[in-house]
């Protein structure tokens, strides 16, 4: 993987996540520009399926950088997230060492704290120097994890550095590249806040998810790109429980393509159904009156 430089302007931001797929708003990559021309965390909240870890995976594969993914959880421990001992390997090595007759236990202690001894985890291995620059690290779903490990994270972001009480401090020769997401289903604190930069990621309109569906799912007509996505917009209008993503948008548009479908149906909407939305008590809502409704708005040709 080459490694590219960082983009000069705004417009070149718009140009990199183009290049690869992604159609932002200009917001969003003027916010993206920012936090690399500053060396800030870039943290995105909004509602699952807008975009927000695909900007990460964009920036990867647009700047050849490393993506080294941190896949948030109730639970999630330094020894998941940042690093842990491996004490099997350890005790091998005392082992041999008492069966070798050392009785140096200042320096058996030393040795079995050293760097060959020690399990990286995505974080730590986020401040390791590597040939193509400095890595993106995505810190995906941080909501979803306690607010125990949330704090740790500060002494990350503040000086890129993690304190191995055992071994000393490491510290990134070139600050990592670090998106942090979030679906909001609680708050994140002020200090975590404070040490980045922030964006809302919305649902885009209905303009722009036309034109995203046409550059991800290659061979879509235009009538059948066109009714989905008016169809899409019109069910967020609704009272769901979880209204469809942009991805769920790709993901039905891929579907209606597999199904031959040409046109938005009462029939091909209910087959596809689960393909754009995922809780049943949602898809009870579009029926009946309901469905009729968003299927006239959807196939309307005004």
């Amino acid at each position: 993987m080459t490694a590219s430089a960082l983009p000069k302007s705004v417009d070149a931001m718009l140009e990199l996540l183009a290049s690869r797929g992604y159609l932002a708003e200009r917001s969003l990559a003027t916010v993206t520009y920012l936090s690399l021309r500053m060396g800030r965390p870039l943290f995105l909240e909004g509602e699952a399926g807008v975009g927000k870890t695909e900007i990460a995976k964009v920036l990867s594969a647009g700047l050849g950088r490393k993506l080294i993914r941190l896949q948030c959880y109730e639970g999630l421990d330094a020894a998941s997230a940042v690093y842990e001992w491996n004490s099997a390997a350890q005790m091998i090595a005392i082992r041999l060492a008492e069966a070798a007759g050392d009785t140096d236990h200042a320096q058996l202690s030393s040795d079995i704290f050293a760097e060959r001894f020690l399990i990286k985890r995505p974080l730590l291995q986020a401040l390791e120097p590597d040939v193509a620059g400095a890595p993106v690290l995505l810190i995906d779903e941080l909501d979803r994890a306690d607010e125990a490990f949330e704090a740790y994270l500060l002494e990350i972001l503040s000086d890129f550095q993690i304190t191995i009480p055992e071994f000393g401090t490491v510290k990134a020769p070139q600050p990592p590249i670090v998106i942090i997401t979030s679906n909001r289903t609680r708050e994140i604190h002020d200090a975590l806040k404070r040490r980045c930069l922030y964006h809302w990621v919305d649902y885009p309109s209905a303009e722009r998810e036309l034109a995203i569906v046409k550059s991800r799912v290659p061979g879509i007509s235009e009538k059948l790109s066109q009714q989905v996505v008016r169809f899409v917009q019109a069910l967020r209008h609704q009272d769901f429980y979880k209204s469809p993503g942009v991805a769920e948008t790709l993901d039905w548009a891929t579907a209606l393509q597999e199904l031959d479908a040409r046109s938005l149906t009462p029939q091909v909407i209910g087959e596809s159904l689960g393909a754009l939305l995922k809780y049943q008590d949602d898809i009870a809502r579009v029926q009946g009156e309901t469905l009729q409704k968003v299927l006239k708005e959807a196939t309307s040709e005004n």
